[in-house]
């Protein structure tokens, strides 16, 4: 018999998680308390759905047995008969924990309970419960129908069988799973942080503008967007959110420190897309600024933000977050990172990220730049990362 789920916050998020899961055949019971939102999402599904049916993905007659798959309550005691369910509300961690312990009064025993956190801590989540080892993270990203990438992440008070259905459950929706330690940003907001913060720092010593930097990203390592592009396409207000938050749960780690920059941008509005001004302006008949194309600037750059990747990814594996395989799977599938990080170390020696990341770190003396321990020792050794 097929699983019941259940989904708690009928946002973009939310509604994108009933969809995928309705799509696989599961009964599918998505809550929130403002019936507005309710109706936005029936809405948002059904054209969703629309649009997989002109490309031939499903017929009228499928999109209809979808719809009808999913049910809109208006209160917890509606996921009564759930067998999974997946909050994907706001990021506080109080109402997190208000929303777990009653829905614990609702459901049945053995019913999993699951956060869509992207970087709050599962194992406080699970705090607010009476029987804990059912609480997992499974964390998907925006949008959740088409990003084929879901994080899983145990919390220390998890059990075997929890994560073993979760992870099942997700790979027959047609996921890539990576399964994570709970820890601060998981793999991927934690991983892509130099993304945003080494392009921000190479601006804010006066390097490069915004245009060639992100010039530079695409140009040598052909990244889909710039860093600067991508901030202001997920919003600085989320982005900047994130990294603060990140910094935070690492103690004040130097290798995560927010800019300057970014929280002017944020503080003042400039969220990027949705606001019509970030980093670059988007009114229309804007004409975007040239980079300046010198290749000598750009492939520095562009060396200086990978060696950093690549840094805090070996980072992941050295503090035993993730495999190997899932650090580079993650990246390839939750930002469509061009190469695994750790392929790519491989690939352009791992002695020579070595050399560079000394370099940075014997000129600014900072942590942010220190080589990892076991970046070091595989040097050394004359290891990789795949035989």
């Amino acid at each position: 018999m097929s699983k019941v789920i259940g989904v708690i916050g009928a946002g973009t998020m939310g509604s994108g998680i009933a969809q995928v899961a309705a799509q696989c055949g599961h009964s599918v019971y998505l809550m929130d308390a403002n019936v507005d939102q309710l109706n936005r999402a029936k809405t948002g599904v059904s054209k969703s759905l629309e649009k997989l049916v002109e490309k031939g993905k499903f017929t009228s007659v499928q999109k209809t047995e979808i719809e009808s798959n999913i049910h809109y309550v208006a209160q917890l005691e509606g996921l009564s008969s759930c067998d999974l369910i997946i909050e994907a509300i706001v990021e506080k961690m109080e109402v997190k924990h208000s929303v777990f312990s009653a829905l614990e009064k609702i459901v049945s025993a053995d019913c999993i309970l699951a956060s869509n956190t992207s970087s709050l801590s599962i194992a406080s989540i699970g705090s607010s419960l009476s029987k804990a080892d059912r609480v997992i993270g499974i964390h998907f990203f925006n949008p959740a129908t088409i990003m084929p990438l879901v994080e899983i992440i145990p919390a220390v008070q998890t059990n075997a069988q929890t994560l073993e259905s979760s992870v099942e459950l997700i790979k027959s929706w047609g996921k890539t799973v990576v399964v994570c330690k709970d820890t601060p940003g998981f793999i991927v907001n934690r991983v892509a942080r130099p993304f945003y913060g080494e392009a921000l720092r190479i601006y804010e010593e006066g390097i490069a503008d915004f245009a060639t930097i992100d010039w530079a990203m695409t140009e040598f390592g052909g990244f889909k967007m710039g860093p600067f592009t991508l901030m202001d396409y997920i919003g600085n207000d989320v982005n900047y959110a994130v990294t603060e938050s990140v910094f935070q749960a690492f103690y004040y780690d130097p290798r995560f420190k927010p800019s300057f920059t970014q929280k002017r941008h944020s503080e003042a509005g400039f969220y990027g897309r949705k606001t019509g001004r970030g980093f670059y302006t988007y009114a229309e008949g804007t004409v975007f600024p040239e980079p300046n194309k010198d290749q000598i600037i750009g492939k520095m750059i562009f060396e200086r933000v990978l060696v950093m990747l690549i840094n805090e990814a070996i980072d992941a594996v050295f503090m035993q977050v993730a495999s190997v395989k899932d650090v580079d799977l993650a990246m390839t599938k939750g930002v469509n990172y061009p190469k695994g990080l750790l392929a790519w170390a491989d690939e352009i020696g791992l002695d020579w990220v070595l050399t560079k990341l000394n370099v940075l770190f014997h000129e600014y003396g900072e942590d942010r730049y220190r080589p990892n321990a076991l970046l070091k020792r595989m040097v050394e050794n004359g290891d990789k990362f795949y035989s």
